[in-house]
């Protein structure tokens, strides 16, 4: 049997050279897509599959827990409202039960989905303070979304005990210069 192995040494060049003429985002804020990638490339956290899957395949590969940690990507679990779940990444701490979360594909801009939020508003609504249970900031209603969210954890960029796992490497772009707390707390309390 003879084989031609010419064409694969020029498609590898030309692989290669597409991926270099190809323009790279100036800013992860630019992604435009699903969260996962966006998660994932944010956080560092090298997880792949479906959101609600993350808090388990991060199970003795990553350190995961129920307080926010700036980095740490937010595990939202599988829901009626949510059957793929969600993952966002904590930008800002802003007092216990009030986290700022930079995420892909959660409200709309000029009805679609898909671009990138920075700094919103994540507010612990869970009767034990947990972050079992969450609100989240919403652009079409411009403030907290009235829904409840069901939440798995945080999962932490360090790897768990004995995994043999890269240290993620967070993004410095997570949070802006000016972050909106007193908006944010007001989100959070006022009523």
């Amino acid at each position: 049997m003879t084989t031609n192995r010419t064409p694969r040494r020029i498609a590898l060049p030309l692989l290669g050279a597409l991926f270099l003429a190809a323009p790279a985002s100036a800013s992860i804020l630019d992604y435009v897509g699903e969260c996962v990638p966006f998660a994932r490339q944010a956080s560092g956290i090298q997880i792949w599959g479906d959101a609600w899957t993350w808090w388990s395949q991060a199970a003795g590969k990553y350190q995961r827990g129920d307080v926010p940690e700036v980095g740490a990507v937010v595990a939202f679990a599988k829901s009626r409202s949510l059957p793929l779940g969600h993952v966002s990444v904590v930008s800002r701490i802003i007092e216990p039960r009030v986290v700022m979360v930079t995420h892909a594909n959660w409200s709309r801009f000029d009805g679609k989905r898909g671009k990138v939020e920075q700094d919103v508003t994540l507010f612990d609504v869970s009767p034990a303070g947990d972050w079992s249970q969450v609100k989240v900031w919403y652009r079409d209603t411009r403030g907290l979304g009235s829904t409840t969210y069901p939440v798995h954890g945080f999962i932490y960029g360090r790897p768990a005990n004995g995994a043999k796992v890269a240290r993620a490497k967070v993004t410095t772009e997570l949070t802006g210069r000016n972050p909106d707390y007193v908006g944010s707390l007001i989100d959070a309390y006022a009523r």
